[in-house]
């Protein structure tokens, strides 16, 4: 993958230390109203047992504030604080923040709503002249509109929301990111529940400090396994990229949930944050490629990332899973089938092991069903969670409960034990609708039991293992070009010279032969009688096509006629052809007619991909033909993709069962048509200054046969802008 270089920096972990873990907090707005935002801030932080550091009380027109000093200003404090929490009216916030770079104050949160939110330009002004002095004086600012952060590891409780606190975290614990401060401390209600957090960060419009800062400070924390992070947009996403390459470098698990993926959605964030929602394929494309676990609801993302924080890379690809439920082993099969995780039947010795702990109405299969009879005997229980995790085909253990009483909480703390000793994980689903039980509490402990609400969720991050694991492997493989210098300066000059901003698809196939893709051949005909001869020359049976940059979708012009055996049918074809586009598009301009050798038939698939405004050219794959708007049934990349990667791409698609042969086709070869997607996407990378969008529809596949039948190719404007065909961009449903 080809990023842009970030347009900042990231902040480091050492430039952010002093605000995100401060020895020294002042608050500003601080007051008698106990609800008051300064207040509330004030009283999380100096409740008993969390922050040991100093605290400071900021308000001009108080003199003490329960049994405290309070300070007319930030100046005026004794030192230079490492945190300023500024909970304060809007129009005083240029002169607290003055106050603070006088100080020189560590860095600042800022409460404060009223900016680039409401996408008003003056108020989005203002935020950037905040931004701007604060950034010339080297004080990182969070927010304005957020709500502020908390770090448990040193009692932070910085923000004005009620927040839990259970004391220093213990590993494996995870850091929590959040633009929206909301949905920020709703998640960190897990801790409620047992779930260990590090940290919770938000950063409301981000004007300053953005989620790809405070995930990069996070891949360096020590006190963080794993980060997770849901945000809503970002100008500049190649800098989250990069904050999760350095989470990548460090061995930390990168899990993330994006808002904003629906027409709606994305206006909601527009209005929210005034960040940009870019597009949802080029984000899945971008996380996808950097090692990042995407989950698609914002209930499976605190379980995910707490699963990722204890998981170690699998020994094994299959699963095991074993309950004292039949219905708890039927839900886990359909789970697992749905989103492909393996179940293989347990090994020779490993049904040895189970056949006498298993009464004879119970399953020593995969899943197993143990029966309830096994609670009776608890012993028997464990025996059967040990002898499927010593099978070598087993990489994790999958064990649904029903209940979470006080007993399961002894099987849990049993089954931990069974599951380090053998280096792999064990999955608890709750399908109890009533998890607040003793023992789901000190579920959360157990270092090698990850714990789920929702046996799908648990099934999902199983393959989401796989995949970053596969992500891992592949890092090591460095993909060469496919296409000389030569080659790619012949394909400028062709894009260039075309006197069309849409080229024509003989012009587009010429750009494609350039880069080594095999396109049908034509001759253009003017004539009717030029067509026939051409068709003689060329062989029967062929197509005809208008050829006019003014009509890019032939076929719903009329412009296309197919399988013509006879010069009298070209002849008839072609007149019928330069009369139906006349009357559909009468201002439209036409070259003449092409005719090209009528390709056998074969499996047909798309490939092309657009210049994305944030993340540059991105390549796409699918079934072609009508296909592609009917099913959706795409994968995305960032271009430039290896042969390897765009055999991934193949593999991802839902109709792939297509290119093994189907009902009597032949099957497809797809190192030839993943040679080819590279090839495209090389293309596109290599002239994303000149490309806007590319359609390669189709590309008929018949054996060794990879070859491109047409080709829709976009010249960039001027200014290049992000092209609005999205039909190619839209994620699989």
């Amino acid at each position: 993958m080809a990023a842009s270089i970030p347009s900042r920096p990231l902040y480091s972990h050492d430039q952010l230390r002093r605000l995100l873990e401060p020895r020294s907090i002042a608050i500003v707005g601080v007051s008698s109203n106990a609800s008051g935002f300064g207040s509330t801030t004030l009283a999380n932080i100096t409740a008993p047992g969390r922050f040991e550091g100093n605290v400071y009380r900021v308000n001009a027109r108080l003199e003490a504030l329960d049994g405290h000093r309070c300070y007319p200003s930030v100046a005026d404090l004794p030192e230079a604080p490492d945190c300023v929490f500024i909970a304060a009216p809007r129009a005083s916030v240029p002169s607290i923040l003055q106050d603070c770079i006088r100080r020189g104050a560590g860095g600042v949160v800022m409460y404060a709503s009223g900016y680039a939110e409401t996408g008003d330009p003056i108020h989005t002004s203002e935020q950037q002249a905040l931004v701007a002095t604060t950034r010339a004086a080297g004080i990182p600012l969070l927010g304005p509109n957020c709500m502020g952060y908390i770090h448990y590891g040193i009692g932070a409780v910085g923000t004005f929301a009620a927040s839990s606190f259970r004391g220093k975290p213990q590993a494996p614990a995870i850091g929590l990111i959040s633009q929206s401060g909301a949905i920020g401390a709703a998640l960190a209600q897990a801790i409620d529940r047992g779930v260990v957090l590090s940290h919770m960060l938000t950063c409301g419009n981000a004007g300053d400090v953005d989620a790809a800062d405070l995930v990069n400070y996070l891949a360096a924390d020590p006190r963080c396994s794993a980060v997770a992070c849901v945000f809503e947009g970002m100008a500049d996403p190649t800098r989250f990229l990069a904050a999760a390459a350095a989470c990548s470098a460090l061995g930390k698990p990168l899990v993330v949930h994006k808002l904003g993926t629906s027409e709606r959605g994305a206006q909601a964030a527009a209005s929210h944050t005034g960040s940009v929602a870019g597009s949802q394929a080029a984000y899945r494309a971008a996380f996808a490629q950097a090692g990042v676990v995407l989950v698609d609801e914002l209930e499976a993302l605190i379980d995910t990332c707490s699963f990722f924080a204890k998981a170690r890379r699998p020994l094994a690809r299959g699963v095991a899973g074993a309950a004292v439920s039949g219905g708890a082993c039927i839900l886990l099969a359909d789970q697992a089938e749905a989103g492909g995780i393996a179940l293989p039947p347990p090994a020779a010795d490993t049904l040895a092991a189970l056949r006498p702990l298993i009464p004879d109405y119970g399953s020593p299969g995969n899943p197993c069903d143990m029966t309830a009879q096994v609670l009776a005997t608890p012993g028997h229980q464990i025996a059967c969670f040990d002898a499927l995790l010593s099978d070598a085909q087993y990489g994790a253990l999958v064990v649904p409960h029903t209940t979470a009483s006080g007993a399961v909480g002894g099987r849990l703390e049993a089954l931990d034990g069974v599951a380090a000793r053998h280096g792999k994980i064990a999955c608890n689903v709750w399908l109890t609708q009533h998890p607040e039980e003793a023992g789901a509490i000190d579920a959360e402990r157990h270092t090698h039991v990850a714990s789920f609400r929702s046996m799908r969720h648990c099934v999902e991050a199983l393959a989401a293992w796989h995949r970053r694991t596969d992500w891992l492997e592949s890092q090591a493989e460095v993909a060469p070009a496919l296409v000389p210098c030569t080659s790619r300066a012949q394909a400028a000059a062709l894009i260039a010279a075309s006197p069309n901003d849409t080229l024509t698809e003989r012009e587009g196939k010429a750009v494609l032969a350039s880069y080594g893709i095999a396109v049908a051949r034509d001759v253009l005909a003017r004539s009717a009688a030029r067509a026939a001869d051409a068709a003689q020359e060329l062989g029967f049976p062929v197509v005809l096509k208008i050829e006019s940059p003014d009509i890019p979708h032939k076929t719903e012009a009329g412009g296309v006629r197919l399988n013509l055996r006879t010069a009298e049918d070209v002849c008839d074809a072609f007149d019928a052809i330069v009369a139906s586009v006349r009357a559909r598009a009468p201002g439209a301009r036409i070259d003449g007619v092409l005719v090209q050798p009528m390709v056998t038939s074969g499996t047909e698939i798309m490939v092309g991909g657009r210049i994305d405004p944030q993340f540059g050219a991105i390549v796409v794959a699918g079934l072609g033909g009508v296909f592609v708007e009917l099913l959706r049934d795409t994968a995305v990349r960032l271009a430039p993709v290896s042969p390897a990667q765009a055999r991934g791409m193949l593999l991802e698609l839902k109709a792939q069962s297509v290119l093994r042969g189907f009902r009597g086709a032949p099957p497809v070869d797809v190192d030839r048509l993943a040679d080819t997607i590279a090839r495209v996407s090389e293309l596109l990378h290599d002239q994303r200054g000149l490309i806007a969008e590319l359609d390669v529809n189709p590309l008929i596949c018949a054996g060794d046969r990879v070859m491109a039948v047409d080709a829709l190719l976009v010249r960039a404007p001027a200014n290049p802008i992000a092209s609005q065909h999205a039909v190619l961009m839209e994620p699989a449903e």
